[in-house]
């Protein structure tokens, strides 16, 4: 699918939004910051849901604001904060809420249409499924295709885990226990 490979390459946000790498967050936040292990993203394919989040470095909250409050996906400071969506539209339909953009990074759904694997590594191509807050200010919204690379699944919905958990072979299942085994100890 080279084609996606190239969309991938020509997608733009506005206002300087960019889909944040999840492995990097995790590197820099450690425990703070979970995401789920490779062997689970090797799994993902057409119809699973996985969390993705855009955030731009062009906004943010004055100083002063931030060391009173948390942000609760992490609990860094809320110099930057993160608007959440829950769980996807699809799943737990509710009535769309106009809200007005603060230029916040936001946390949301993609149900994932295809997969890729190409020299950059595992690109999906996905909808979102989440009526985005700040979409006035990186021009994405519900329905709207987007593609992503691996690394920028912070969370895939608890709905798909199981299956995701089925479709592994031994070697998968092995790799697994070991990082659940991992995550325990720490």
């Amino acid at each position: 699918m080279p084609d996606l490979q190239q969309h991938y390459y020509r997608q733009h946000f506005d206002n300087d939004y960019e889909l944040v790498d999840g492995v990097a967050m995790h590197d820099q936040n450690g425990d703070r910051f979970q995401i789920p292990p490779a062997v689970l993203k090797r799994q993902l394919g057409s119809g699973h849901f996985v969390e993705l989040r855009l955030d731009s470095p062009r906004f943010s909250v004055h100083d002063d604001d931030a060391k009173m409050c948390s942000c609760p996906s992490c609990d860094g400071d809320m110099s930057n904060p993160i608007l959440r969506h829950e769980h996807p539209l699809t799943l737990l339909p509710h009535p769309h809420q106009d809200v007005p953009g603060r230029g916040w990074g936001e946390d949301f759904w993609v149900q994932v249409d295809s997969c890729c694997v190409s020299g950059t590594g595992e690109l999906f191509l996905g909808r979102i499924d989440n009526h985005l807050a700040e979409h006035r200010l990186h021009g994405m919204n519900y329905g709207d295709e987007i593609v992503f690379h691996r690394n920028h699944i912070l969370a895939i919905h608890s709905i798909n885990r199981t299956e995701l958990v089925s479709l592994m072979n031994v070697a998968d299942l092995k790799e697994l226990a070991a990082w659940i085994a991992n995550e325990k100890l720490k």
